[in-house]
């Protein structure tokens, strides 16, 4: 598509708007290397002193197989929603449930950034506001003083009981709380904090792709120079304690200090950090969801990705390298690390900052995850509302305001996450049960897109490519789908017993909305503008040219996760 017509489509009515260029997606996905704060203390819970390498060679596959998403992504410079969207086009030629299964996995992967993200700055924020006094503080000590000779409790219990009496009545207060299956459900203070959070995100969001982008570039500005601070500093004051990377073993049992060994136990817990660090470290590829909001789709699609990529490969390799340099596994297994509400406090003393500091890394850690917030709700609203477009979701998603915002998806997003968000504020186990379920979903959605590569070079080969990916990454991008696979069949469980099957449920809600939407709605047909864009005329039969190999690969996939799962055992 030229320049030209593409300048004319700018403001074209009921449509999103060719607003940006390729800086302005780098920016609404510099949120992205925020996400190493959802599961640092998780991670290294779960692998150990290992817990820097599975962040590292995390990263260096999301890359590489970052180019098999840049190829698809250029075949579709008339598409917003991302990755899920362009590879589900390569499947619909050969299982029409398979192609919205990807959209879908993608959005129920991405969407709960929103509550997850809100529920951490929450504790940030309560934590401000009403901070539970620490076991050393002179709050407590005085507490002790006055009333520790009427407590029957041994003295060890005494300081345990002060912090629960001067507590603040608002982290224990909750308007309603139950019990959901595997996880439990809480209106409490966090909740609402976190809700009005998400309303803010929703204000921003509401001016379009453009307005959200300028506002992005400051945020994100403010997040990573610090990010880039604490990770460089350490390095260069000697601040990292080389013993803290030995030894190279996993863990015997999750959150012990006590090292394991390389058996099946052990290889089932680094398989479990491969799986849940997945979730942030290929996240950036939400750098191609705006592609029909791109003013040159051809030249900007690949920038965005590239160097997107590029940001997130040295903030996930030293973030979390120069954090387990500096805290040791001790350290990472603390309690405010693993469930990130104390990340500021660490990052503080990790450049030798005092109180002023930590509060400033307080007020950071909130901007980047207002940041993650943003770039989550810009990317899913974008893969509703191109796959009801496309024919995939519900046509009232296709809606898109004045400004160019598809404000309906923004509201299901919304909506959908202020249920999510109130199971993430219960507790630990919910949302990391939250976190592994959605994860999940992103492995379905890329075992099926990095196979959409060499399928769309198979169907699509005459189709002209602004970029075109190298054979070899696009054939390891292939290789890390059924890679991936294991991770999930082996890696969900550790999270959650019951995550591998909460997930492949949740992805099988899809195929009833799906068969509703084409079959009743749509009478059997897919809008003529979804098939012009595949360069299928109305009324032309779909070529298939692969054969049985996409049968095959998804049989395989199958086969490999159950396999895994069954193998695998910690």
């Amino acid at each position: 598509m030229s320049t030209t017509v593409i300048s004319s489509e700018l403001s074209e009515p009921g449509k999103l708007h060719r607003s940006i260029n390729w800086t302005g997606a780098f920016w609404v996905a510099s949120g992205v290397p925020a996400l190493v704060l959802f599961s640092i203390g998780g991670i290294a819970g779960t692998v150990g002193t290992l817990a820097f390498a599975v962040w590292i060679v995390s990263m260096i596959m999301g890359f590489i197989q970052s180019f098999t998403y840049a190829e698809i992504a250029g075949l579709f410079p008339n598409k917003s929603g991302g990755a899920s969207i362009y590879g589900a086009s390569a499947w619909v030629r050969y299982a029409k449930p398979i192609a919205p299964l990807s959209v879908w996995c993608n959005w129920f992967a991405w969407s709960p950034v929103l509550s997850l993200g809100c529920s951490i700055a929450a504790a940030y924020i309560l934590n401000a506001l009403a901070p539970v006094p620490a076991v050393d503080s002179a709050s407590v000590i005085d507490w002790i003083a006055a009333n520790g000779a009427t407590l029957t409790v041994p003295d060890a219990e005494k300081a345990a009981a002060a912090i629960s009496a001067l507590t603040p009545s608002i982290r224990t207060w909750t308007l309603f709380q139950t019990t959901l299956g595997p996880v439990s459900l809480s209106l409490n203070a966090a909740f609402f904090i976190g809700a009005i959070l998400m309303l803010v995100t929703f204000a921003v969001q509401h001016r379009g792709i453009l307005g959200t982008a300028k506002v992005q570039k400051y945020i994100g500005l403010v997040v990573i120079i610090p990010m880039v601070i604490v990770g460089v500093v350490p390095l260069v004051t000697g601040g990292v304690n080389w013993s803290n990377f030995s030894p190279l073993v996993p863990l015997a049992t999750p959150y012990a200090p006590e090292p394991g060994a390389w058996n099946v136990a052990g290889w089932t817990l680094v398989l479990g950090g491969m799986f849940i660090a997945a979730w942030s470290t290929y996240g950036f590829e939400t750098a191609v969801c705006y592609t029909s909001e791109f003013r040159d789709p051809g030249k900007d699609t690949f920038k965005a990705i590239f160097f997107s990529g590029l940001l997130c490969l040295a903030l996930f390799s030293l973030v979390p390298f120069t954090f387990q340099g500096v805290l040791g596994l001790n350290g990472m297994l603390a309690t405010p690390i693993v469930d990130g509400s104390g990340v500021a406090a660490a990052m503080a003393h990790m450049v030798g900052g005092g109180a002023l500091i930590e509060s400033l890394l307080v007020m950071l850690m909130i901007l980047a995850l207002m940041l993650c917030l943003m770039t989550a709700m810009a990317g899913s609203s974008r893969t509703l509302y191109q796959g009801s477009v496309d024919g995939w979701l519900p046509k009232y998603l296709s809606h898109v305001n004045e400004h160019g915002a598809p404000t309906r998806a923004m509201w299901t997003d919304l909506i959908v996450n202020l249920v999510v968000l109130a199971i993430a504020c219960a507790d630990a186990t919910s949302f990391f049960f939250i976190l592994a379920v959605s994860n999940c979903g992103y492995i379905i959605f890329n075992f099926l897109n990095l196979n959409a590569g060499w399928l769309h070079r198979i169907d699509s080969g005459h189709i002209a490519r602004p970029y075109r990916a190298p054979t070899v990454l696009l054939a390891l991008g292939g290789i890390f789908a059924f890679l991936n696979a294991v991770f999930m069949g082996a890696g969900a469980k550790v999270w959650n017993p019951m995550a591998l099957w909460a997930g492949i449920i949740t992805a099988a809600l899809i195929i009833p909305v799906f068969f509703y939407r084409h079959y009743i709605q749509d009478r059997g047909q897919f809008p003529a503008q979804m098939l012009e864009d595949l360069g299928v005329k109305p009324g032309e039969t779909m070529h298939r040219k692969a054969g049985m190999l996409p049968y095959l690969t998804l049989i395989a996939g199958v086969a490999v996760v159950f396999l895994s799962n069954w193998f695998f055992s910690a």
